[in-house]
C-alpha cells in the first residue's frame, strides 16, 4: 500500500471517529461495535456434504478453516511427509531440532496415535517452557538492564525469565499467570514466587539521568511505562496512545487512560532481599572498605589537573568496579500508600500540565456509561484491575493469548497486528475460528497446552508447504492468510543458534539462574557508558547454554541475535521481522560462533560415522531432519573430496533445508 493510500486511509478514519464519538464519558453505540469489543462467542461449525470434506474437517480447526478456502475456491495441500512434521512441531514447541533417533521412532511409529505421542513428549519436555517464555519476553520487552546512558544492570532480573518459564512449563491458567505479574505482592508479600511474578511492572526501561526516580518526570516515565504494557501485552490495543489525547481510532478516552494509569498510583521498587544477616553484614563491610577508597581518591583529585586529574579519575573508576555486587534479592515492588502519586489527566502527556484529578477505573467501552471509579482507599488496586483483565467476560484477553499462540505456530495471527485489536489493526482471517479457539481456551482452564495439542494435530498445521495449485492460490491469497499451506520460516535467531549447538553437540541444557555474558568484539564493548558491565561468564561451558539464557543487555545485543532480527528489549515486540541481508550470510560463514559450531560437528561426524556417504546422510538427517536427496548426497560426497568436514559442516549450517521450517 502506498503513502498517499495510507494517509487517505489514516485521515478518513479520523473523520469517521470524529463523527462517531459521543461527548464526553459516554460512548455510541457504533464505538461499542467493533468486532474486538464484542463478547466471545461459541460459534457453529461449518457444515459439509462431501465424504473428502467430512474427513478432513473432522475437527474444528479445520472445519472453520476449510470453509474459508472453499468460499474463496481454493482448497487445502496435501500433508506434509512425517519427518517435514515431526521437525516443525518440534522446533515450534521446544525451539530445537529433532534427534536422529527420534526421527527414526517417529518414522517407524505405525499405530494410529503416533503423532498424539510426540505432542506429548514434547509439552512435557522442559525445552517447552524455555522455548514460549521467550515468546512472552518478547512481549513484555523484558531486559536486564536499564537502557538509556547508563544502561545499569538488573542483576536480579533474571529470576523473572525463570518464573515464566516454570509457568509455562506447568501450564499455569492463564487468568492466573495475569494475576501473579499485575497483583502477585498484593496477593501474598510473603510468597518470593508471586514477588518476582509482579517485577513484570518493573520490565520497563528507566532513565537514570535525572538522578532522583521519585522527580515528577522520571515518576511520570515508570506508570507509563506500567500503563501502557497492560494495553499491549494483556489486552491487545494501543492503550498508549491515549495518553496526550483521545484516542483517535479506538474508543479510548484521554481520561480512560489516566484512570489505568491510576491503579497503579501507590507502586514502588522494591527489592527483597534473601540473604542471611551473616550474608549482608559482609556485604556492607566489603562495600564500606570500598567506599573509603573512592571517598579517599576524590578528596586527593581536588584541585588537579591534566593528566593528574585523569589518573586520579582512573583510580576511582578501577575502584568502582571492584565494589561488591549486592546480596541476592527479589527484583520486585510494592504498594507505599503515604506515597500515592497524585494521578492527573495531563495534557498532551506533559507532567507539568495537570489536569482533572482522576482515580481508577477500567476501560469505559467495557462498562455502563457513568461507571463510577473505584474508591480511592482500595487497598489491592491491580488485584482488582487483574480481576478485571483476567475475566472471562473481558472479550479481549482470551482473544488476544488465543491469537499469539496460533501466531507461533503458523507464522502470522488470524488478526496480523497481534497488539493491536483495534479499528487500525488488521481484521481478523478466520473471526469464528478465534472466537472459537478464545471460547476452548478458556473453557479448558485457560490452560495452553490444550490449545498448543489441538493446533498441531490438525489437518490445518499437518498440510505441507508447497502446494499443487500455488500459483492460482498466491494469486488470490499471497500472504497465506486463509491458509491453503503450511507457510514456509526462517528459523528465529534462538531458534538458530540453539539447534547450530545441538546440531554440533555442544548445547548446554543447564536451565535457569542468572544470565550468561558471551564473548562479542570488543570495539562494540567499548561504546557501553561502562566497558566493565560486560563480564563474559568465566565458565566456557556456560556460552553454549540456550539462547534464553544469554544476557539481555538494551544497549548491547549479541551481534548474531540482532542480525537474524531479534528484538531490541525495548518496546513490545508482537511479531519477529524476517528480513534477509548480507550480515546474516557474513555471520554464518565468517561468525567466530558458526566456525567454532562447525568444526565440533565435524568432529562429531567423524566420531558417529566413517565413510563420506554416513557423514552426509548423518549430517542432513542432524540439521534437516530428513535424509539427503540422492542429488544432495552425490554433492555432498564430491564436497568431501575436495574440502574437509570443518568445511562440509559449516556449509551444512548455511543450507536453506537447515535454516528454514518448512
Amino acid at each position: 500500500m502506498n503513502s498517499r493510500v495510507l494517509l487517505a486511509t489514516a485521515l478518513a478514519a479520523v473523520l469517521i471517529w470524529a463523527a462517531e464519538t459521543g461527548p464526553g464519558e459516554k460512548y455510541t453505540a457504533v464505538e461499542r461495535r467493533h468486532w474486538a469489543f464484542q463478547p466471545v462467542t461459541k460459534p457453529e461449525l461449518p457444515v459439509f456434504t462431501l465424504a473428502a470434506e467430512k474427513v478432513w474437517a473432522k475437527h474444528p480447526i479445520d472445519a472453520f478453516v476449510l470453509a474459508k478456502l472453499k468460499k474463496e475456491g481454493l482448497k487445502p495441500s496435501p500433508a506434509a511427509d512425517r519427518s517435514t512434521w515431526l521437525r516443525r512441531v518440534t522446533l515450534d514447541l521446544t525451539g530445537l531440532p529433532p534427534a536422529p533417533e527420534q526421527l527414526a521412532a517417529f518414522v517407524n511409529d505405525s499405530s494410529p496415535t503416533a503423532h498424539e505421542k510426540v505432542v506429548d513428549r514434547l509439552l512435557a519436555s522442559p525445552s517447552y517452557g524455555e522455548r514460549w517464555a521467550q515468546h512472552w519476553l518478547d512481549v513484555v520487552r523484558f531486559g536486564e538492564s536499564d537502557g538509556f546512558e547508563y544502561d545499569t544492570h538488573r542483576s536480579d532480573a533474571f529470576r523473572y525469565r525463570d518464573y515464566v518459564a516454570a509457568s509455562l512449563q506447568q501450564d499455569k491458567p492463564y487468568d492466573k499467570f495475569i494475576t501473579e505479574q499485575l497483583a502477585g505482592d498484593e496477593i501474598d508479600p510473603n510468597n518470593h514466587e508471586l514477588r518476582i511474578a509482579s517485577g513484570f511492572q518493573r520490565l520497563g526501561s528507566l532513565r537514570k539521568n535525572a538522578g532522583n526516580q521519585e522527580v515528577a518526570s522520571s515518576r511520570n516515565e515508570v506508570l507509563t511505562e506500567m500503563t501502557n504494557i497492560v494495553g499491549a501485552a494483556f489486552l491487545g490495543v494501543t492503550l498508549g496512545c491515549a495518553r496526550c489525547h483521545d484516542h483517535k481510532f479506538d474508543p479510548i478516552r484521554h481520561k480512560d487512560y489516566y484512570r489505568m494509569q491510576a491503579f497503579f498510583a501507590p507502586v514502588h521498587d522494591s527489592n527483597v532481599v534473601v540473604a542471611t544477616d551473616e550474608e549482608k553484614a559482609a556485604w556492607e563491610s566489603q562495600k564500606k572498605v570500598v567506599e573509603d577508597e573512592i571517598k579517599d581518591l576524590r578528596r586527593q583529585m581536588k584541585g588537579l589537573k591534566g593528566e593528574e586529574r585523569e589518573r586520579m579519575q582512573q583510580l576511582v573508576r578501577n575502584a568502582e568496579e571492584r565494589m561488591p555486587a549486592p546480596p541476592p534479592s527479589l527484583y520486585s515492588v510494592q504498594n507505599d500508600f503515604d506515597k500515592v502519586t497524585p494521578v492527573h489527566v495531563l495534557s498532551r502527556g506533559d507532567y507539568q500540565n495537570k489536569g482533572e484529578r482522576v482515580g481508577m477505573r477500567a476501560l469505559g467501552v467495557f462498562l455502563p456509561d457513568g461507571a463510577p471509579e473505584l474508591p480511592a482507599d482500595t487497598k489491592t488496586p491491580r488485584l482488582e484491575l487483574a480481576r478485571w483483565v483476567a475475566n472471562p467476560s473481558n472479550p479481549l484477553t482470551a482473544r488476544v493469548m488465543a491469537n499469539r499462540i496460533w501466531q507461533h505456530h503458523f507464522g502470522r495471527g488470524i488478526v496480523p497486528t497481534s497488539n493491536d485489536f483495534g479499528r487500525m489493526g488488521g481484521r481478523p482471517s478466520h473471526p469464528q475460528l478465534l472466537d472459537w479457539l478464545a471460547d476452548s481456551f478458556v473453557a479448558n482452564g485457560w490452560r495452553m497446552k490444550p490449545l498448543h495439542r489441538m493446533i498441531v494435530l490438525s489437518n490445518t498445521y499437518r498440510q505441507a508447504s508447497r502446494s499443487p495449485m500455488e500459483t492460482a492460490a498466491m494469486g488470490k491469497d499471497p500472504d497465506n492468510a486463509w491458509l491453503w499451506r503450511h507457510s514456509r520460516r526462517r528459523m528465529d535467531a534462538e531458534q538458530l543458534r540453539d539447534s547450530m549447538l545441538a546440531i554440533s553437540g555442544q548445547l548446554n541444557l543447564k536451565a535457569g539462574g542468572p544470565s550468561v555474558i558471551v564473548p562479542v568484539d570488543g570495539e562494540l564493548v567499548n561504546l557501553l557508558y561502562k566497558p566493565s558491565q560486560w563480564a563474559v561468564t568465566k565458565d566456557a561451558s556456560e556460552h553454549n547454554r540456550r539462547s534464553l539464557y544469554l544476557m539481555h543487555k538494551r544497549n548491547l545485543r549479541v551481534p548474531m541475535m540482532e542480525a537474524f532480527d531479534a528484538p531490541d528489549f525495548q518496546t513490545s515486540c508482537a511479531r519477529r521481522e524476517e528480513s534477509t541481508h548480507a550480515p546474516q550470510a557474513l555471520e554464518l560463514l565468517n561468525g567466530a560462533l558458526a566456525n567454532r559450531l562447525a568444526q565440533s560437528l565435524a568432529a562429531r561426524l567423524d566420531r558417529e560415522t566413517k565413510t563420506p556417504a554416513a557423514q552426509v546422510d548423518r549430517a542432513y538427517r542432524l540439521a534437516a531432519g530428513r535424509e539427503p536427496t540422492a542429488k544432495e548426497k552425490q554433492l555432498g560426497i564430491d564436497f568431501l573430496r575436495k574440502q574437509s568436514l570443518r568445511e562440509f559442516s559449516l556449509a551444512i549450517m548455511n543450507l536453506n533445508a537447515f535454516l528454514y521450517i518448512n
